[in-house]
């Protein structure tokens, strides 16, 4: 009997948790190729990786395919320069990307929201996050997989002088930060990803910051 082979495919493949996804799905046997979606060509190749150049904007319907697909779209505000930009990176591209994917046959639906993600949040980042989520448990995906880290650290290759601050302090306090506050680093949040959505899980599943530490 021959084990499943699978194809997955990346968006936001060249942000922090998006190349760690990248690089986990190359390590894993359970895939034969990944595809990433990206703006501008990433900065490294290899054999089992075919990198599309993608207008999100203007999306392609016809290379939105894979068994699974890992959401890694992300921005902030002061990047975005607006709420409209922001919103339109975090909401309208995943789900567009989302209902293409299930419309072309994808099975799995894998995504990065944020901790404390709630479409009734008084904070406007938290509920773009909580508006996807629940938007996207509408499409009917095999398996919606949630992961809602808390403070990412890693090598984002920009200065992002709030999250650095943050990241210091996360770094003083850690000792006395409860688990599923403490900050996370982006290689275990794509672990986590990569793990769990190859092991055939169903349904809508959610999994907070602490759960993704024992990656």
């Amino acid at each position: 009997m021959t084990s499943e082979k699978r194809t997955a495919l990346v968006v936001g493949g060249s942000g922090l948790v998006g190349k760690e996804v990248i690089s986990e799905l190359i390590a894993s046997e359970k895939y034969t190729e990944v595809v990433t979606l990206t703006r501008k060509p990433l900065d490294f190749t290899h054999p089992k990786l075919l990198s599309i150049i993608f207008n999100f904007d203007h999306p392609d319907a016809s290379v939105v395919c894979g068994d699974d697909i890992f959401c890694c779209l992300g921005t902030t505000m002061k990047k975005a320069g607006s709420k409209e930009a922001f919103y339109r990176v975090d909401y309208t591209y995943p789900i567009e990307i989302a209902q293409l994917g299930h419309q072309n046959g994808a099975k799995r639906f894998a995504i990065v929201t944020a901790m404390g993600a709630d479409s009734g949040s008084m904070f406007y980042y938290n509920r773009v996050k909580g508006d996807v989520e629940a938007t996207l448990k509408k499409i009917g995906f095999d398996a919606l997989l949630i992961f809602r880290p808390s403070l990412l650290v890693g090598n984002r290759g920009e200065t992002r002088l709030g999250e650095q601050i943050g990241e210091g302090l996360s770094k003083i306090l850690r000792p006395l930060i409860p688990i599923k506050y403490r900050s996370i680093e982006a290689r275990k949040v794509a672990k986590a990803m990569v793990t769990i959505t190859a092991s055939n899980v169903k349904g809508t599943l959610v999994y907070e910051s602490d759960v993704m530490q024992e990656f």
